[in-house]
């Protein structure tokens, strides 16, 4: 779907040289920290790690109570605190210690491709140091699983011999065995990477295990919205992590809530973690094992549900029916709920308060309609033109591109249907397509420039698939389509640029001049009616400006 909100990453290649562009960095970008809090707190580590230089990386006595309140991830709960707030500083605090380590890892790849020798063995020492206090810590604060001890004890192998071995580099000048130090290096520092990233993903695992317990076994709401709370935030560091959370059982932990009267209040906020873990391929493999699309089913018609929970119902119904999900098991048992669903969903888009909410009704209509042709026939039934026509009329709940890219996607897919045509007339469907058609960026945001551009084109599209109907047609072309659809194809910065656009309206204007010949003057028929589709094409992409 066009929201930023319902974005979902999208195979992001996660093999590189460079731990710098490693979904470990990718994790951390989003942590939301205080500048000022999070230098002081980076300083505390970096301080450390030079003490530690210094004493080869033993821990510094301090008192024991002191101790324990420094360690990455203390065991106890401090006065005043509660398990909620341990548990979330537990995950910040090793989130932005595995960052330390990722951004020293990833230097000495850099310097190595440069031959900085002398470099290379120092972020070497330093990047040694994070590791062992990091490990140091987190086994004082934890019981470490024998799984994980095995990597922790190969990690440090690995990092002691990548000191020494960056060390020996720089006592030479021959260049013969430097290159043939460069590749071992970069072998190990490669296995370093490896060995980390997944001892840092054993470490999360722990972590979430603990929030999902919170879930699982208290009967407080706080006590539970905290660890959703906590739950959501992650989701917000990247696929990997998401990949942990739905692996760990977060999926059957929040359905469980979601099916418990008593705790109606957080549906919402549980229904929203789940949209959020769901774009990954686990999340949905989950919500399919526990019937969680029977549960969808149960909010969207809950007519004692209260908005907000089924707006983020539909949410979840958009995710797990995105386009660019390669699995489609889970849709055999969604099919058998498809009615109730579309029927809640073109009914929440008819009520919705705001924007948000027809939104995300929108968004998962839309989707619905691209994998089954029964979900047009059903939304026919159900008067949806009408009423997303009527909707986009409301700026109160189709005020932005995103939502009208929806819209537009729907009205495309059910103009496939022979039926759909008069209905789009009654509604004064046209003057709507024709408005779309003119939908521009009012930001220089690129989201908001694609959206408009997709906008353009569905609605070329099914201007193109209506007119099949000769009253379509016809009433088109007395609202004026063909000079705006002209224009369309003749300036570029009318349609973004974009050659989706340019294909669309060249394909709704042949529609049009089937039907109507005399509607198109000779000179523009002569070249975007007369031609190959493809010459046009190739014409009307190199002009530089409108010729209208």
């Amino acid at each position: 779907m066009a929201s930023d909100r319902m974005a979902t990453p999208q195979g992001s290649s996660r093999q590189s040289s460079s731990l710098s562009s490693s979904p470990m960095s990718t994790r951390m970008q989003c942590l939301q920290v205080d500048s000022v809090q999070r230098w002081m707190e980076d300083l505390r580590h970096m301080t450390e790690v030079e003490c530690m230089c210094v004493l080869q990386a033993k821990p510094i006595g301090v008192e024991e109570d002191a101790q324990q309140g420094e360690l990455i991830l203390g065991s106890a709960v401090g006065a005043g605190g509660g398990g909620d707030h341990v548990a979330r500083n537990n995950l910040q605090t090793l989130l932005r210690r595995a960052l330390v380590v990722s951004t020293e890892l990833g230097k000495m790849f850099q310097r190595l491709e440069k031959g900085r020798w002398q470099r290379v063995h120092s972020t070497a020492v330093r990047a040694n140091c994070h590791v062992r206090s990091l490990v140091h810590e987190y086994s004082t604060a934890r019981n470490t699983p024998p799984e994980m001890q095995k990597y922790e004890k190969s990690l440090l192998e690995k990092c002691m011999e990548l000191t020494n071995i960056t060390e020996r580099c720089l006592h030479t000048d021959d260049e013969f065995f430097l290159k043939s130090m460069r590749e071992a290096i970069h072998e190990i520092l490669t296995d370093v990477s490896d060995s980390f990233s997944n001892m840092i993903d054993m470490a999360l695992a722990n972590e979430i295990q603990v929030l999902i317990k919170q879930i699982d076994s208290s009967d407080n709401v706080h006590t539970i919205g905290s660890a959703i709370s906590n739950l959501l935030s992650l989701t917000q560091d990247g696929p990997q992590l998401c990949s942990i959370i739905a692996k760990e059982g977060a999926v059957v932990a929040l359905f469980k809530i979601c099916r418990q009267d008593r705790f109606r209040e957080l549906y919402a906020h549980a229904l929203r973690t789940v949209a959020s873990i769901c774009c990954v391929e686990e999340g949905i493999n989950q919500l399919d094992k526990v019937d969680g699309i029977l549960c969808l089913a149960d909010i969207l018609t809950d007519e004692s549900s209260v908005e907000a929970a089924r707006a983020e119902a539909a949410a979840v119904v958009a995710q797990i029916t995105s386009p660019h999900h390669t699995s489609t098991q889970h849709l055999a048992s969604f099919l058998e709920s498809m009615h109730d669903i579309v029927t809640a969903l073109i009914k929440l888009c008819e009520s919705a308060s705001c924007g948000e909410v027809f939104l995300l009704a929108s968004a998962a209509l839309a989707n619905i309609t691209f994998f089954d042709s029964m979900a047009c026939e059903i939304l026919l039934q159900l008067n949806a033109i009408q009423i997303l026509l009527q909707a986009c009329r409301d700026r109160q709940r189709v005020d932005t591109p995103y939502s009208k890219d929806q819209v537009v996607t729907i009205l495309a897919n059910l103009s496939v249907l022979e039926q759909c045509a008069p209905e789009v007339l009654q509604e004064q469907g046209i003057d709507r397509l024709l408005l779309l058609l003119g939908e521009k960026p009012t930001s220089s945001s690129p989201s908001e420039g694609a959206a408009c551009e997709r906008v353009q084109q569905k609605a070329a599209v099914t201007l193109a698939r209506l007119s099949r109907d000769p009253d379509v047609a016809q009433t088109a072309i007395q609202l004026k389509a063909v000079p705006r659809l002209i224009e369309l194809c003749r300036s570029p910065t009318e349609r973004n640029n974009s050659d989706s656009v340019l294909v669309a309206c060249l394909a709704a204007l042949r529609r049009l001049a089937a039907g109507c010949p005399d509607s198109i003057e000779a000179a523009d028929h002569q070249q975007l009616i007369k031609p190959r589709l493809v010459d046009s094409f190739l014409l009307c992409s190199n002009m530089e400006e409108s010729f209208v």
